[in-house]
């Protein structure tokens, strides 16, 4: 909250001296009163959106500008709250990374048939798309996890070209296995308690290939069909692998048609 004062209201009065009407419905003041606006504001608690939209108004005459300003300014809002839901450390490193790596998999039904899918971003610009690993009778966790080690295949080199690489990946089981689990189980022979570890060889291909890059390459959890057109589309690519019976994890060479791929449905 902020407290009106005379700074705040030399700010938004500008080299003009006044204010417009914007301006008065944010001091909650009536057209009537504006002659004693001064004297019936200061003291007066606003929310800090409304001070910083008050200074945002100085000078800005016409009330068609003004009603652009404040579309504006709760657009920017709205961006800023989104930002709120967004983890510091995820965030950071999206806008640190000249590549980001979207992966998934999928198994329709669960266990049945199953394939992996990568999307890839390069200066926030969709580039390839990836798919394949076909299963005839796969499970959800193996056809993340081979997605996740193709993606950390195709991490590792571009890390090598140079750039800075982060994966998100929405299988929490997956990133687990490579960058906790796996750290106990090989302690232990590879071994846990309760019985077998299931996936074990991907997961050591996996791990294996993690401890070499992680220092170069971040990742991160991504929460699956929350919006995100990564995610989505490496969600659609595990559909193709299935649908194409791709045993081989391969590049998608038609044409990338966003809309059309956001539609396809499992078969």
């Amino acid at each position: 909250m902020q407290i009106v004062t005379e700074v705040l209201l030399d700010l938004g009065e500008g080299d003009s001296k006044d204010i417009n009407e914007s301006q008065l419905i944010l001091l909650d003041i009536k057209a009537d009163n504006k002659a004693q606006y001064r004297t019936l504001s200061l003291g007066k608690e606003l929310s800090d959106a409304r001070a910083e939209l008050f200074v945002l108004l100085a000078g800005v005459d016409a009330k068609e500008t003004q009603d652009i300003v404040i579309a504006n300014y709760k657009a920017l809002q709205k961006y800023r709250k989104e930002l709120e839901n967004v983890p510091k450390e995820e965030y950071i490193a999206t806008k640190q990374a000249d590549v980001t790596i979207y992966c998934d998999g999928g198994c329709t039904p669960n266990p049945g048939k199953a394939g992996s899918g990568v999307a890839i971003y390069k200066d926030d610009k969709l580039s390839e798309l990836w798919y394949g690993l076909y299963e005839p009778m796969g499970t959800n966790n193996t056809a993340e996890l081979g997605a996740l080690y193709e993606s950390l295949l195709i991490a590792q080199k571009e890390a090598l070209n140079g750039n800075s690489v982060i994966i998100k990946c929405d299988s929490m089981y997956s990133i687990d296995c490579i960058t906790k689990w796996a750290v106990s189980w090989e302690k232990k022979g590879w071994k846990k308690k309760g019985g077998e570890i299931k996936n074990l060889e991907i997961i050591k291909q996996a791990y294996s290939l993690y401890n070499e890059i992680k220092k170069d390459v971040k990742l991160t959890h991504i929460k699956a069909h929350a919006g995100f057109e990564g995610n989505e589309l490496a969600d659609r690519m595990t559909m193709y692998a299935i649908q194409e019976k791709s045993e081989s994890f391969v590049k998608y060479s038609q044409e990338i048609n966003v809309a059309e791929i956001l539609k396809m449905r499992a078969g």
